[in-house]
């Protein structure tokens, strides 16, 4: 029984026939990877099972030893300055690091950004008047979670294109491109360790100087809170924006009853997550024992990853799951995950989608499509799933 093939620009464009053939044929089996094989979970109940499973660890360090020379990790999840995060941890460090962030995600602080959200989009959608033709991925969806988040964690501004050119290129870099991402780390890495530098001689009103004042996080740790942040607090929404518009765009029907009635934005946002989300497959894990899912045992060490995009598109979750169909009852989605690991930037995430998506339907409310979208290009992350870009014309009237 072959595997459909799950790599290259042809699986990037549509993975969801490949998914497809594997829930229904080899619902929980192992793939290959460059250097090594891992398990892939791809039917919804089994994958609600892995992302909560009390066996399944998710540092790094528990993974087998033919996964860690592959470097399938590299450069990111061996490095101590940036892989010390929550996501990389397990009891007792998880639930430690994770309350201290959660501070920046109060309903307090999430209500003031969301008038800093439509702040910066409105800036943004001012910036393109007059022009024929823009970008949604350059000029919309890559800005405006970047600058988001720098507030959040108080990146100085003659700093941020700084940090745009490294995260663009961790975002989008094929896996197997590790010169390329080793470069970009060894930069951000480096300037991550001097903004916290820059925070104990010179405190702001910022989370990373909340975190800095803190004795119960260690110096790599504070390094590698700022480096998830940074990252996983901007690409998630990158892609939102972009598959999310793009899949209106494919779904004239649905975009004609968002323009019409903009309180439908929360169910659309929620059906773009479901849909095609912004994260192909939850992070790396490893059992710490035997662990039977699906009905296939894995053993200690084994990689695994967990199919989001395929798990939200199982039908016996979601009925009709290949249409896009806002306002579903039924399954929640799982692309922000599930368990102690959920999203802890979920909430801040579907703000800024619905800020940025609403702002431009109703400031350029005829703007089209400028490209087949067949022709469109996705970064080739094992992890992400987004547009490099997203051409569309405005059609603004004429003076």
């Amino acid at each position: 029984m072959a595997i459909p093939p799950m790599f290259g620009p042809a699986f990037d464009a549509d993975p969801y026939p490949a998914y497809d053939w594997l829930r229904r044929n080899a619902p929980v089996t192992r793939v290959p990877l460059p250097g090594c094989e891992a398990w892939l979970v791809t039917r919804y109940e089994d994958a609600a099972v892995a992302l909560s499973h009390p066996a399944l660890a998710k540092d790094p360090e528990r993974g087998s030893p033919e996964w860690r020379a592959a470097s399938l990790g590299l450069p990111l999840d061996h490095r101590p300055s940036l892989a010390r995060h929550m996501l990389n941890a397990d009891q007792p460090d998880h639930p430690r690091l994770r309350r201290l962030v959660s501070a920046a995600f109060t309903p307090r602080r999430i209500a003031g950004l969301r008038e800093r959200t439509q702040e910066v989009t409105d800036a943004l959608l001012a910036a393109m008047a007059g022009k024929d033709e823009v970008d949604l991925v350059t000029d919309l969806a890559y800005p405006l979670p970047i600058a988001i988040i720098c507030d959040l964690l108080g990146v100085p501004e003659a700093d941020r294109a700084t940090f745009h050119h490294h995260a663009s290129v961790i975002d989008s870099a094929a896996a197997s491109a590790v010169e390329e991402i080793t470069k970009a780390t060894d930069a951000l890495e480096l300037f991550l360790a001097d903004l916290v530098a820059g925070k104990r001689t010179h405190p702001g009103d910022d989370l990373l100087t909340e975190l800095v004042r803190r004795p119960d996080i260690t110096p790599d740790e504070l390094t590698s809170t700022a480096f998830l942040l940074l990252i996983a607090g901007h690409e998630t929404t990158v892609a939102l924006i972009g598959n999310g518009l793009l899949a209106l765009f494919r779904h004239p029907e649905q975009l004609a009853a968002v323009r019409a009635d903009p309180d439908l934005l929360p169910d659309v946002i929620d059906e773009m997550l479901r849909y095609d989300g912004p994260v192909r497959n939850a992070t790396w894990r490893f059992p710490t024992e035997p662990v039977v899912i699906g009905g296939q045992e894995m053993l200690p060490g084994e990689p695994i990853l967990i199919s989001l995009l395929a798990a939200n598109r199982d039908p016996d979750a979601f009925p009709d799951p290949d249409a896009f169909t806002p306002g579903r009852i039924g399954a929640p989605h799982l692309a922000f995950g599930r368990g102690p690991h959920y999203c802890i930037g979920a909430a801040l995430a579907k703000i800024e989608g619905e800020v940025a998506i609403g702002s431009l339907l109703r400031r350029y409310p005829d703007l089209a499509l400028a490209t087949d979208p067949d022709r469109l290009t996705w970064w080739p992350s094992a992890i992400m799933r987004g547009l490099f870009s997203l051409p569309v014309r405005l059609n603004e009237p004429k003076a």
